[in-house]
């Protein structure tokens, strides 16, 4: 099985504690019906910092910041990109970037 990251972009937070539960309801039935190839939920993420290669720092994300991320298993890229099609994260506007990894250690 490959391995793959999913990276979000955009989206929003849920603002009232109804709408919450639904969105998180909604998390739960996407990883119950990925039959087990979600191997990490992942988290949003908030502030960053971009290191450059000449070691300059700045403000992170550029134009399309990460705002979170899952890890996955999957036979291939198109089986990870239909998984990642299910992803409630859509809901809210977001992004989807799908991207195989490998083991170089």
């Amino acid at each position: 099985m490959a391995k793959f990251l999913l990276a979000y972009h955009g989206g929003s937070m849920p603002e009232s504690e109804e709408a919450r539960a639904r969105v998180m309801a909604a998390w739960g039935a996407w990883f119950t019906s990925s039959g087990g190839a979600i191997k990490d939920p992942g988290d949003p993420v908030s502030q960053a910092r971009t290191v450059a290669s000449d070691g300059s720092v700045s403000n992170g994300g550029g134009a399309n910041p990460v705002s979170g991320y899952s890890l996955l298993e999957a036979e291939s890229l198109d089986a990870a990109v239909e998984i990642a099609r299910g992803c409630p994260v859509l809901q809210g506007g977001a992004s989807i970037e799908v991207a195989e990894t490998f083991s170089v250690m």
